[in-house]
């Protein structure tokens, strides 16, 4: 009988040791996938502060079913229709200005998606706009890539 018990504690033992493991395994996977969306967040920054629209719109998903949205506007779906939205508003370098993100939230939600909540803040010579952006993001093969965007301005 005391065999049995000592078994058994072993069996539960040895279960326990794999899950944590496999959590182990998933904690180090979900910080990997952190840091590439960290990356490609900073990329993006980077392409928008040196006044590349092109370079800034390699971060969202080339395809017709993005979305983006922000407020007093309609919806813009597609990467074109986003692109062209982009140049509209800002036709050059000045009224870019400085981008600046910083992330509130961001949350692996599977192995390919997850969200992120941030905060944005351009710095120009004539105003300092900032908001809120909602972005939930899809993996495809190895880059993470924005599938739709939700950004709201506090200040104008």
């Amino acid at each position: 009988m005391r065999h049995l018990i000592i078994l058994s504690f072993l069996l539960l033992l040895s279960c326990n040791t794999k899950n944590e493991s496999k959590n182990n395994d998933n904690n180090m996977q979900n910080i990997e996938e952190i840091q590439a969306i960290k990356q490609m967040l900073r990329a993006q920054q980077d392409y928008w502060n040196n006044g590349d629209i092109d370079g800034f719109m390699k971060s969202y998903w080339n395809s017709q079913e993005l979305i983006f949205t922000s407020l007093n506007h309609k919806p813009t779906y597609g990467w074109n229709n986003t692109l062209e939205r982009y140049k509209e508003s800002y036709p050059t370098k000045e009224s870019m200005g400085e981008l600046k993100f910083k992330i509130i939230n961001l949350e692996i939600i599977s192995k390919n998606t997850a969200v992120l909540k941030g905060e944005w803040e351009l710095i120009r010579k004539k105003d300092h706009p900032l908001g809120i952006f909602w972005i939930e993001l899809r993996k495809f093969e190895e880059d993470w890539l924005i599938t739709k965007d939700s950004t709201i301005s506090l200040v104008n």
